[in-house]
């Protein structure tokens, strides 16, 4: 596909992606995604033409309209939207394959100071939520989705969803779910009530020798087991 039927692709693809453009007026002055994928678009042609250093000054003036910094050596796909975007930086050695949903504040970023791949491959269809940052040469697979403001340093199967800090994952084999911010658990909520639950029932066998209350106990030991090994996988 020629560079300009892509960049028309990123425009129409706006339109699919986001219901709350009504008007060409709207995505002229409110899309800043789209018109750094567009101006990607014609720096990483040059930039895999040798005109590096334009390539450079052109994505550092998208930047300074934008607040989006993609590296033009970067390689991103077809169909990649940018929602709102402020934020988002796209390191030199990242890959973004088809259909991909970035959000705003999201980094993919690198861990070494090594030349070589370095950042990040996001593959076809993934969902990288607002704040998300996803550091070192690791892979994000098919449709997966990482929940806002997690940390991701390990890779994250196909079809899964990973949250929190560092980011773990969820969820396995669910494709086609839709990604509802509002629906995924608070790990440390989770934790939290679990420690406060098990200081209690401990602070009561202390005081008195209740059967009741070691059965409760035992049932914790093993819902912690189950979450740790969840936290390990």
């Amino acid at each position: 596909m020629g560079l300009y039927n892509q960049i028309k692709e990123d425009f129409s693809n706006a339109y699919k992606n986001d219901p709350a453009l009504n008007s060409k007026i709207d995505f002229l002055f409110n899309y800043p995604g789209v018109w750094a994928i567009a101006w990607y678009r014609v720096a990483h042609k040059l930039h895999t033409s040798n005109f590096k250093r334009l390539s450079r000054m052109i994505m550092g003036l998208t930047q300074i309209f934008t607040h989006i910094d993609i590296h033009p050596a970067a390689t991103i796909g077809r169909r990649v939207f940018i929602d709102h975007g402020i934020g988002v930086v796209i390191g030199e050695t990242s890959i973004i394959e088809d259909d991909v949903l970035i959000y705003q504040g999201v980094t993919l970023g690198g861990v070494s100071l090594d030349c070589g791949k370095r950042h990040p491959t996001i593959r076809q269809g993934a969902v990288l939520g607002a704040g998300a940052k996803i550091l070192g040469n690791i892979e994000i697979g098919e449709y997966s989705k990482i929940g806002a403001n997690s940390v991701v340093v390990k890779e994250v199967p196909s079809c899964s969803t990973a949250i929190g800090i560092p980011a773990h994952v969820i969820a396995k084999g669910r494709c086609k779910d839709p990604f509802m911010h509002n629906m995924l658990p608070d790990i440390n909520k989770e934790m939290f009530e679990y420690m406060l639950r098990r200081v209690a029932i401990l602070e009561h066998i202390l005081v008195e020798d209740n059967k009741e209350l070691l059965e409760q106990d035992l049932e914790l030991e093993h819902i912690y087991e189950s979450f740790i090994k969840s936290m390990q996988s």
